[in-house]
């Protein structure tokens, strides 16, 4: 279509100059930095507009504003539910400044124009996330007229600027101060983050009420309680990284939820609360060390998944996503130097997780000289065990030492990985160990004494890639076969890595046996007792082979793959 013939709406509006702004409208629900940003805009000749709450809090600071029920001449009704739905504020939003028959109705009808619109969101998510919330309760944190008014200035981005974020405040501060009026390209940024911000929220509501009442699933259908039929996914950027797996991939990190961090090369802690009942490598608090690199946040998140179901106190050794070395003790130092010593030369260059704070004593045996890890996770560090380790010179120009706060229960979530074309979805495998589903196969019967080292090998195999065979003695890993196409050869590498150590050792499998060969490996190496989900349909034979080596045997009835 040529320019002669465009109709008034579709004509370019790329050279009109920016709106100066004179009218605001303001109605927040998240008030942090808006006393300075308020008396910044009064300051700047910008007469503020705003509503219930917002239009309280500015008056209780002795800042100006100007009521939108008293503009509208329309009183907030049904307990503030209907504010600012009207047409005289959404004109105003909407107004195309490039337009004479827009200004015209405006001067028509007695409607200001918004050049700025300052709305975030009822606090849905954070409603949601408190214990014994009612869904009722729930459904008033839907925000109605707060998605309109961002939608709409949004839209209008040409001639409107929105803020739906705190930390947005001061840029546009700095633009009204200089200039009377915001860039294109900014406003253009805060369109971007509007849309992503409206976007989380309805995400958000739809996902919480697909939870409240999942679809129901016909008799002969399996069910999938906690997966929804529609998978919405938010994240939000919290640190672009040097690259990802290899030099040549690009790479950022991404923090679920509508929740925003820092956009520095650390992954910081954003909200204590959140840091609080959900702690992960993404709320961390990075207190010592270079960057992290993309390996270094997936190891991190593996070790820190791992020490959370190992009983309390006791220590991880990670290398490519694998443990190489792990302890529980009732002495969290002891159970340092027994992870570290289960696969010394792996442990070179690896990642340690810790469900107890770092002490003294951990600290100094970490300082052995050449003794070297890439990064720790731990709940916390002692103030003297951290002055400690940065008094070494490599530990305090390398190491990444990351806290979470106090480990939590870990909850089922949904684990989402990427395939071509789509994702997979299932639940985090988090199952407790239940006992009570234990049965012991074989005619020589378990050691009552042993119960805890089982326990420790069978929280540990889970945590192995497929086929996954781990070696235990003295509940410290003492030899780790993982990711091995066949599993009698998983179990081969584990006991070479063992050596020694195999003799009187615990050996657990991630799923059960399908031929004796590897109990009669295992028997060979002096193993002591083994531990498994059973289910192969050659049991009986590897039963039975158990039964010739008189080495007893535990069906646990649950298979943990790990892929």
């Amino acid at each position: 279509m040529s320019a002669s013939v465009m109709s008034n709406a579709e004509q370019d509006h790329s050279a009109v100059a920016d709106p100066l702004i004179q009218q605001a409208l303001i109605s927040v629900s998240d008030k942090s930095g808006l006393e300075e940003f308020a008396r910044g805009l009064v300051a700047a000749g910008v007469t503020i507009y705003s509503t219930g709450g917002t239009a309280k809090f500015l008056q209780q600071h002795t800042i100006p504003v100007r009521d939108v029920a008293e503009y509208t001449g329309f009183p907030e009704m049904m307990d503030g539910r209907v504010k600012t739905l009207h047409p005289k504020i959404f004109a105003g939003i909407l107004c195309r400044h490039h337009r004479a028959d827009d200004l015209a109705s405006m001067e028509q009808h007695g409607i200001v124009p918004f050049s700025l619109v300052v709305v975030n969101l009822y606090p849905f998510e954070e409603t949601i996330q408190k214990p014994g919330v009612s869904v009722a309760a729930a459904v008033e944190q839907i925000d109605i007229g707060g998605p309109s008014l961002v939608r709409a200035a949004a839209k209008n981005h040409r001639f409107t600027t929105i803020c739906t974020a705190p930390h947005q405040y001061g840029d546009v501060l700095a633009q009204i101060k200089e200039n009377g009026a915001t860039t294109l390209k900014l406003r253009q940024k805060l369109m971007t983050e509007a849309f992503a911000h409206t976007a989380a929220y309805d995400a958000a509501i739809s996902t919480y009420f697909q939870q409240q009442w999942p679809a129901t699933t016909d008799a002969s259908s399996k069910s999938t309680a906690g997966l929804p039929n529609t998978l919405h996914l938010t994240y939000q950027k919290q640190a672009e990284l040097r690259y990802g797996e290899n030099p040549h991939q690009s790479a950022a990190v991404y923090a679920s939820g509508t929740q925003t961090g820092t956009t520095s090369a650390q992954v910081n802690v954003h909200d204590s609360e959140h840091r609080a009942t959900n702690p992960s490598i993404v709320t961390a608090r990075q207190l010592n060390g270079k960057e992290l690199s993309y390996n270094n946040i997936l190891d991190l998140d593996a070790a820190l998944s791992m020490v959370r179901l190992l009983p309390d106190p006791s220590v991880v050794v990670l290398k490519h996503n694998n443990p190489c070395g792990a302890a529980s003790n009732a002495s969290i130092s002891v159970a340092t130097r027994l992870a570290m010593d289960g696969d010394p030369v792996s442990a070179f260059g690896s990642i340690l997780g810790f469900n107890r704070v770092v002490d003294v004593a951990s600290a100094q045996y970490l300082c052995t000289p050449g003794l070297f890890v890439e990064a720790i996770v731990a709940p916390d560090f002692e103030p003297a065990a951290l002055e400690m380790l940065l008094s070494v010179p490599k530990w305090k120009s390398n190491v990444r030492l990351m806290t979470v706060g106090a480990l939590t229960v870990p909850r089922p979530e949904p684990q989402i990985r990427q395939i071509s074309g789509g994702l997979l979805v299932q639940q985090t495998d988090v199952l407790p160990i239940d006992v009570q589903q234990w049965e012991t196969v074989t005619a020589a019967p378990i050691d009552e004494s042993l119960r805890s080292e089982l326990l420790f090998a069978w929280a540990m195999v889970r945590q192995v890639k497929s086929n996954a065979i781990t070696l235990s003695k003295d509940c410290a890993l003492v030899g780790v076969g993982a990711g091995q196409m066949s599993r009698v050869d998983s179990v081969r590498i584990a006991i070479e890595k063992a050596g020694p150590r195999a003799a009187g050792s615990i050996l657990a499998s991630d799923a059960f046996f399908p031929f004796p060969d590897s109990v009669e490996q295992a028997a060979a190496a002096g193993v002591r007792a083994l531990i498994q989900p059973g289910g192969s349909r050659r049991d009986d034979e590897v039963i039975a082979a158990c039964n010739r080596h008189q080495v007893p045997m535990i069906f646990t009835k649950t298979r943990h793959f790990k892929h």
